[in-house]
């Protein structure tokens, strides 16, 4: 691999057993998930296979997080039992391969009084650089009041929040997306299009409900290429004055938000997120194992194997500053004070 571009990788998934057995308890199967599939072997690997995978891709190192729900659909009990399990979990593989993998903590927000101090022992005692959240918990939206004191604690800590989607209720799937032939609504519902809009609209949520202006220190990623939202933006913005915002609404994401493309490798998706937040605020990731290989209706510009996740970058329509602070250099200016241990202020600011 090129040592004159390194690219870390913030949104690659895993399945651990504990989240296995809990998701069986609560009857929670997600979308796609199949014991026998390619995709399913790979998300319960943590050793040699992802490692070769990563070297096909171009990736230098992977941020872990589990697969969407995550613990967020558990009873709360079981959510914190299996959040800190995962946790643990996820420090020890981390730890006998510091150079290749660094880790996002699962967060029990069903129990929002334990989220907190889940987030605080998994970045001050496990020594992650920061959460993997997604969207709704319950029925609960991530604008909720009582996620506040996690939202705080986030921003004293001085971590990042990986928001990543999931499925949208099922009201919404059956209004919207039932009666397509061939599963396609299914798929539609979920990795085709709703996932994103469902993330999106929380995210605008988050803002006009004023959870930034509460917390303007918060930082969330965003996977997708924003997740629909920044193509809305010049529209969108005319509510400002309604939510009585403290800012134009594009201002929360040039100073709130970082934008990751999750493996779509669409150039023009990356021109239009540049020109929107800025390549100072862009961070690299590849949704795997979702994208690694070709697969039944499959398409080209999801398929991150076969050395694509480098080359995208690399072809990129940026200076090779622009390219090397993509690929790595947001990251570890967003995060490198805490693998230095540093107390003084962040460096992410632009």
């Amino acid at each position: 691999m090129s040592e004159k571009l390194r690219i870390i990788a913030l949104e690659e998934h895993v399945v651990l057993p504990v989240l296995l057995d809990a998701w069986a308890k609560a009857g929670v199967r997600p979308h796609g998930y199949d014991d026998d599939h390619p995709v399913t072997r790979r998300l319960r690997d943590v050793g040699d296979r992802r490692l070769a995978d990563m070297d096909d891709q171009g990736i230098d190192v992977a941020v872990l997080s589990l697969a969407t729900p995550g613990v967020q659909n558990l009873p709360a009990a079981d959510a914190v039992h299996v959040a800190r399990e995962a946790n643990d979990a996820l420090a020890e593989i981390v730890a006998a391969n510091p150079s290749r993998f660094q880790a996002f903590a699962a967060i029990p927000t069903s129990s929002p009084e334990v989220a907190a101090e889940e987030l605080e022992r998994a970045v001050t005692r496990l020594g992650f650089r920061g959460a993997m959240l997604y969207g709704r918990t319950g029925d609960k939206l991530a604008d909720a009041p009582e996620f506040d004191d996690l939202y705080r604690t986030a921003e004293r800590l001085r971590v990042p929040l990986h928001f990543h989607p999931q499925a949208p209720v099922r009201a919404v799937q059956e209004a919207y997306y039932s009666g397509l032939p061939n599963g396609v609504g299914a798929a539609l519902a979920t990795a085709g299009l709703g996932w994103y809009y469902d993330l999106g609209v929380q995210y605008l949520r988050m803002i006009f409900s004023g959870v930034f202006d509460r917390h303007p220190e918060l930082q969330v990623i965003a996977g997708h290429w924003g997740e629909v939202v920044l193509f809305y933006l010049d529209h969108v913005g005319f509510l400002r004055d309604m939510a009585g915002l403290r800012q134009p609404l594009a201002d929360y994401f040039r100073q709130n938000f970082w934008v990751a493309g999750s493996g779509t490798v669409s150039e023009r998706y990356l021109r239009w997120t540049a020109e929107v937040v800025g390549t100072g605020r862009m961070l690299y990731s590849t949704d795997y194992p979702y994208t690694f290989g070709t697969r039944p209706g499959g398409f080209p510009y999801l398929d991150t194997s076969g050395g694509v996740a480098r080359s995208f970058l690399k072809n990129a329509p940026f200076t090779e500053e622009e390219k090397a602070a993509i690929g790595s250099g947001n990251w570890e200016r967003l995060t490198g004070h805490l693998a230095a241990g540093q107390t003084g202020p962040s460096q992410w600011r632009v």
